[in-house]
């Protein structure tokens, strides 16, 4: 049958009409956005396949094309892999450890919120503080304190460093995918220091925020638990995971499946230590796979394919480079600090994914390295949802834990820490990138 050939102009509009409202629904409906995002994207198959003008075969290779395969097999297999490493017992073991060799407990809070920080480069960031919370609320009962200024230290520190590597967050795998860097290459591109390095001056700045907000807390901490090991595997299992993404990086350069590959792979090892270990049934390990978050991503993959076919994010890039000219300080600006405003109210994931094409573009335009922009977004859009509470999910989940031990937290009280905490760890970076790529 053939395509029924709709006029492009109609095609595009009914195009950023459907991205439109699958991007409001997402928004305004966070606990239902795959819903909406997964009815969007089967809307943009329809239009792609039926009113396109290209043939219907190459409508359906261009859309599962536009899902990026490596990316999300980096992140089912880090998911298993990191929830193995939880139920190890190794980040609970490292947390009192480091508590025990603290001098007071601000400097106590202090090393868990860089404990935090660490962690979340290599696991999910809700998992960072489902880890670490519980050390910082004994803590705190102990010492008859408020817990509030201690877990909202804790998930924005697990928000930063998510962004440092490639297997953090799944707005650095997009980035990753999108642009074609590897494990390596968030270390040093082209010769030059990467995102790592970026992220890592943000966080000094950060950090020494935080210091100042938990230095009156001057008490000693008496620490005497016992934290049991399970198991180290699950730790030799993500060294073994670094070690071969490193690897990777150079025998596919491009980005295109090994990484993917990889993490699958070892994902499949840590269920099978599950299974076998631990002795949960199947659907308990099954239900340790974020599925929901999994067909959230391919929705949204497909949204931004749709609405890149369409040329609109070829107009997105020709408006703001014609508004704003060829002033590529101003772009970079506005591009970061107008991330941190919109990701501290909107989820990051379909803003970058919406975004890095449109970026790349006005990079193109501008004849400039794609790469100080795309930085710039993604440091902007990863640390602006530190600024509020609804933000990032680690931070829905530490007002959670509080609201369940009657602690109330809103916007005003969360945003005490978490608004100096973004603005110095986001203007320490976006300085640093400026220097090393324009």
């Amino acid at each position: 049958m053939e395509n029924y050939l709709m006029p492009d102009s109609v095609y595009k509009t009914l195009t950023l009409i459907t991205f439109a409202v699958g991007y409001s629904g997402i928004i305004f409906f966070s606990k239902r956005k795959s819903y909406f995002a997964g009815f969007a994207a089967l809307v943009i198959i329809f239009l792609t396949i039926i009113f396109s003008s290209a043939e219907k075969s190459s409508s359906l290779i261009y859309i599962v094309k536009s899902i990026n395969w490596n990316v999300l097999g980096i992140f089912v297999g880090t998911l298993i892999i990191a929830e193995a490493f939880i139920e190890s017992g190794v980040p609970a073991l490292i947390a009192h450890y480091l508590v025990s060799k603290s001098k007071n407990v601000g400097m106590a809070i202090l090393y868990l919120c860089i404990m935090a920080s660490f962690i979340s480069a290599f696991v999910e960031n809700v998992a960072t503080v489902l880890i670490v919370a519980p050390v910082a609320l004994e803590i705190a009962d102990r010492q008859k304190i408020s817990p509030v200024p201690f877990l909202i230290g804790i998930a924005i520190s697990s928000n930063l460093q998510g962004t440092a590597t490639l297997i953090g967050d799944p707005p650095s795998m997009i980035l990753a995918g999108y642009m074609k860097i590897t494990f390596n290459q968030f270390f040093i591109l082209k010769g030059k220091p990467g995102i790592f390095f970026a992220i890592q001056i943000g966080a000094v700045a950060s950090f020494f925020v935080l210091f100042l907000f938990y230095k009156k807390y001057k008490d000693k901490v008496f620490e005497n638990v016992r934290v049991k090991v399970n198991s180290w595997f699950p730790t030799y299992l993500i060294v073994l995971m670094i070690l071969l993404l490193a690897i990777s990086s150079l025998i596919d350069p491009e980005f295109s499946y090994l990484s993917g590959a990889i993490s699958i792979f070892l994902g499949i090892v840590a269920s099978v230590w599950f299974l076998l270990r631990l002795k949960i049934s199947r659907k308990e390990l099954l239900k340790k796979i974020d599925f929901d978050t999994l067909i959230f991503l391919i929705s949204i993959f497909i949204l931004v394919g749709g609405i890149k076919r369409a040329g609109i994010m070829d107009d997105i890039a020709n408006i703001t480079v014609t508004r704003l000219g060829a002033n590529l300080f101003l772009i970079y600006t506005v591009i970061v600090w107008g991330s941190v405003l919109i990701s501290a109210f909107i989820d990051n994931v379909p803003y970058i994914t919406a975004m890095i094409p449109a970026v790349s573009l006005m990079a193109q335009r501008l004849s400039v390295s794609p790469y100080l922009l795309v930085f710039g977004l993604l440091i902007g859009s990863c640390l602006g949802g530190n600024i509020t509470h609804v933000g990032a999910s680690a931070n829905v989940v530490s007002v959670s834990i509080l609201k369940r031990r009657g602690y109330n937290i809103g916007l005003r009280e969360f945003s005490k820490i978490g608004l100096p905490f973004t603005l110095s760890a986001t203007a320490a970076s976006y300085i640093f990138v400026w220097l090393i790529w324009h």
